[in-house]
């Protein structure tokens, strides 16, 4: 380790974690979440030590202003933020939505690539200049907390950036962040930018850096450390890295690289590491769209081993093909709890030592389905019930539930399913058929809504292990204006847990659409 490196261990350097999910994730295709969702995600990004929580752009639609406006009322411990684009509007809008949070934040925003100045914005570097500078002052009038961000840093000109990184610092920016965009610049480019831009603005060294790094070429983990390596104290990432094209970089590979190598970095951050997988697995359920089996850290294969050799090494010395252990990220082992005789009280003390925090009212239903489940079930594991928690974490309103549902199928008998849904009290049977008994399932659902939802994707897993695992489905489905809603169902009978996944994301779609 340099003498610099061992300086800054021994100082024990704190990087702050910025987390953009909810607005730069959020944005992706495939990704957007109701204002129930994000509230649970917002509060499980405050569990897990997130710094700052960016809650979306206030000003881009009423619903992100007021998921934001709502965000900045639940979260305690950390910053929320609202981006705004260098307008008196956008900032105005953004204080709106902020103003009530304990810790608020204002993120503005504006190009200074010639790329984008001259194409985006027609305006020239003077022009683009005085805005930043301007912006910047009619922000601060509003809050202590501004940060500016230089869109698409890496392919700016040097000498004009660090002007507008004195200028934006005077104006009483107290965090600026240098993006990578678009995903361009290597980690060896990354490292040397940074340097060259502090020296070249030395007022940055009296306030947060900031990094934001897409991962068009997959290097956005990599050009991050290499950005803490030259001294910039805060990450802007995602959860699962999630965001724009090929997303950003993954907030959990950026902590657990700090973590196991703090030898080499001498920072580290405020995330509660074992609060890593359930975040991940939480955006997923929240989502429909689950991580890679190979994905760093949170896939389910991160700490496999089926290789002999791997497996004899790993039994004898777990450090011998594991950098960390399954435990540092929140994972756990399979171990029986409860049976079908536990009570109420034994269920909620599990649940609060699997760290969920529920209503008594979403206790009281979790509990419901935890019964069901013990007597069909031989062994009931901790996955499971935290399927059936994070499940009720994130419900929405139930315009449809299930009455029951009869489904038929054989290799000389077309498929058939005849589904009855209870809406404001009054039961709905209609008979649809398919391919299969899920497919004839969905159609009659379909009859009974009124028209045909497009299936975008569908999924079914196992819970666990074992012939009695519960399947644990997800739907994907699309509603008007090419909007997309997901759908969880949890059953050990697979077309009952699909038909429920189903009718989740439809109940998602009726409160987004119609009941709102």
């Amino acid at each position: 380790m340099s003498e610099t490196k061992a300086k800054a261990a021994a100082k024990g350097r704190i990087v702050k974690i910025f987390d953009t999910t909810l607005r730069d994730g959020e944005q992706s295709p495939g990704m957007s979440m109701n204002l129930r969702e994000k509230i649970e995600m917002a509060r499980q990004l405050e569990r897990m030590g997130v710094d700052i929580i960016e809650a979306g752009f206030a000003i881009s639609s009423p619903g992100d202003f007021e998921s934001v406006r709502t965000i900045s009322g639940a979260v305690k411990d950390c910053v929320v933020a609202s981006l705004a684009r260098a307008s008196a509007e956008d900032i105005d809008r953004a204080w709106e939505a902020v103003k009530d949070a304990k810790n608020p934040r204002i993120h503005l925003f504006l190009a200074t690539s010639q790329l984008h100045m001259k194409y985006k914005l027609k305006l020239t570097p003077d022009e683009v200049y005085e805005q930043a500078v301007e912006m910047t002052r009619h922000a601060k009038r509003y809050t202590s907390d501004v940060e500016f961000s230089a869109e698409d840093s890496t392919r700016s000109d040097m000498d004009f950036l660090a002007r507008v990184c004195e200028g934006v610092i005077a104006a009483g920016a107290t965090t600026v962040n240098l993006p990578d965009t678009v995903g361009y610049t290597t980690p060896e480019e990354n490292y040397k930018f940074f340097m060259d831009i502090r020296e070249k603005a030395p007022s940055l060294d009296k306030i947060t850096i900031s990094t934001h790094c897409h991962n068009d070429l997959g290097l956005g983990v990599a050009n991050t450390l290499a950005a803490i390596r030259a001294g910039v104290n805060q990450v802007e990432c995602t959860v699962n890295g999630i965001g724009e094209r090929a997303g950003n970089a993954a907030m959990e590979e950026i902590v657990m690289a700090l973590h196991v190598r703090k030898d080499e970095y001498g920072a580290t951050t405020n995330i509660d590491t074992t609060e890593i997988t359930r975040s991940s697995n939480l955006l997923s359920s929240i989502t429909g769209v689950k991580v890679q089996p190979n994905k760093a850290i949170v896939g389910e294969n991160a700490f496999a081993h089926e290789a002999g050799i791997h497996q004899h090494g790993v039994l004898q010395k777990a450090e011998t093909y594991e950098i960390m252990t399954p435990e540092s990220v929140g994972l756990k082992t399979n171990n029986l709890v409860l049976g079908k005789h536990s009570g109420k009280h034994a269920f909620g003390e599990r649940v609060k030592s699997l760290g969920y925090e529920l209503t008594k009212d979403e206790l009281a239903d979790a509990f419901g389905k935890f019964k069901i489940l013990a007597d069909k079930k031989k062994s009931v594991y901790d996955k499971d019930i935290e399927a059936i928690v994070a499940k009720e974490a994130v419900q929405v309103p139930k315009t449809f539930t299930l009455g029951k549902f009869v489904a038929t199928n054989g290799s000389d008998v077309k498929a058939t399913a005849e589904v009855t849904l209870v809406r404001d009290g009054k039961s709905i049977k209609k008979t649809g058929d398919g391919s299969g008994p899920i497919d004839a399932a969905f159609k009659a659902i379909d009859l009974i809504i009124g028209y045909d939802i497009p299936l975008d994707d569908f999924q079914l897993d196992a819970v666990t292990e074992g012939e009695d695992a519960q399947g644990d489905a997800t739907v994907i489905i699309v509603g008007d204006a090419g909007a997309r809603y997901s759908g969880r169902g949890l059953s050990t009978d697979i077309v009952e847990a699909s038909i429920r996944a189903y009718i989740n994301a439809v109940n998602k779609m009726y409160y987004a659409e119609r009941d709102q």
